[in-house]
């Protein structure tokens, strides 16, 4: 039986590096902290359930932001990078812990292993021109995470009894791999969510899916073909059964959104976000993205680059102009609210239940994908339900 429209969750994106309706141009609007919580709050207003929060290059912290956006709405999720190689691990499950806590148990934690080599660098990671090394990491760097984390909850009611010192379980947690050596490590406040707050995990590459079939409780992926997001989940699945995982996974997508009442008025504003681009900084931005060691955003350039005699178009309602000037995440789902629901709900049935959204400039897009594509969607899912029901 399909997934009903509770089963699927939808969150939103917070522009942390200015925002505004054309991109490969200077931002039009300021990320400021005012601006980033009506982006926030408009999304919760919308139906979305949680936020993304960027990381790396010229975005603000993320964890301030979500900070800052989980103080100022009531039940919209900050999620939030946790970066393996440039935070030390049990410093990162006492802020992931503490953030929880202040936001009565909202925290999602966003794995981020890699990124851009310029960004890896300049950030001073070893292991920034050792790609699978960094994923070998972030599976130690998880291990004491979920460690410290699980002997916490069982330490917190001594720890408050006691008003003392907490050992945690009856040994201090001692770790030594190839990574990270830790001798006595503990965390506290515990997390609110038990047993953590859950770990949203991307990578495309073979390391980087074995880790998250082990770690991950939700695998993130770009939007990309029905036929490529169908492969990488049979990959992931063979791999959860090599490992013996029996523990649920959850598989998420990653998309830019644009719904009008009318087709020609979608299409018409899509190519409008990329019109005001030098031809130079096109040039620019062609080379940027080929100078990585990231799978998932090899995968997208050549998406760009197979389309490109068709208009970037990749599919029904699937169009990749945009990552001709941005990197990262860029295939477009670009239509009326029954076609973009139409191309949702074919990704729900290869597996998807998360879906990471967000359209330029994000204020006012979240309240317009709120208004005209959530609610199509939850209508057509409910449709679906009430069918199966009767069949059954």
């Amino acid at each position: 039986m399909g997934k009903s429209a509770q089963q699927v969750e939808f969150g939103w994106f917070i522009p942390t590096t200015g925002d505004g309706k054309y991109i490969g141009v200077e931002p039009q609007r300021e990320s400021t902290a005012d601006y980033m919580i009506q982006v926030a709050q408009a999304a919760e207003r919308s139906g979305f359930t949680f936020a993304l929060i960027p990381t790396g290059g010229a975005c603000i912290d993320s964890w301030i932001v979500g900070s800052t956006i989980a103080a100022h709405t009531q039940v919209l999720r900050p999620l939030v990078a946790m970066r393996p190689g440039l935070i030390a691990p049990v410093l990162a499950a006492r802020m992931a812990a503490s953030l929880d806590q202040v936001t009565g148990g909202r925290a999602l934690i966003n794995i981020v292993s890699g990124g851009s080599p310029q960004d890896l660098t300049a950030t001073g990671d070893p292991l920034a021109d050792d790609h699978d090394a960094r994923y070998e990491r972030t599976r130690e760097f998880l291990d004491i995470v979920k460690s410290v984390w699980t002997n916490s909850h069982e330490q917190t009611v001594k720890f408050l009894a006691s008003n003392q010192t907490a050992q945690q379980g009856k040994e201090p947690l001692h770790y030594s791999g190839r990574f990270f050596e830790l001798k006595g490590g503990a965390s506290l406040p515990a997390p609110v969510q038990k047993p953590h707050p859950p770990f949203y995990f991307g990578g495309s590459s073979p390391a980087g899916k074995r880790v998250a079939a082990e770690t991950a409780d939700v695998y993130l992926m770009w939007a990309e073909p029905l036929e490529w997001i169908r492969e990488q989940i049979a990959e992931v699945e063979a791999l959860k059964t090599e490992l013996g995982r029996e523990r649920e996974l959850r598989y998420g997508l990653r998309a830019q959104v644009l719904v009008r009442e009318t087709e020609e008025e979608a299409w018409r504003e899509a190519w409008e976000i990329i019109s005001k681009v030098d031809p130079q900084a096109l040039l620019a931005s062609s080379k940027r993205f080929t100078q990585t060691d990231a799978t998932n955003q090899k995968r997208q350039n050549e998406l760009r680059e197979g389309s490109r005699a068709n208009n970037f178009v990749i599919g029904p309602n699937l169009w990749t102009g945009l990552s001709t000037v941005r990197g990262g995440g860029a295939v477009l789902l670009v239509g009326t609210p029954d076609q973009v629901a139409d191309r949702i709900l074919e990704y729900i049935d290869l597996g998807i239940s998360s879906f990471i959204l967000s359209g330029y400039p994000h204020l006012e897009e979240a309240e317009i994908t709120g208004e005209l594509l959530l609610p199509a969607v939850k209508r057509k899912l409910e449709k679906r339900q009430q069918t199966e029901g009767v069949r059954t």
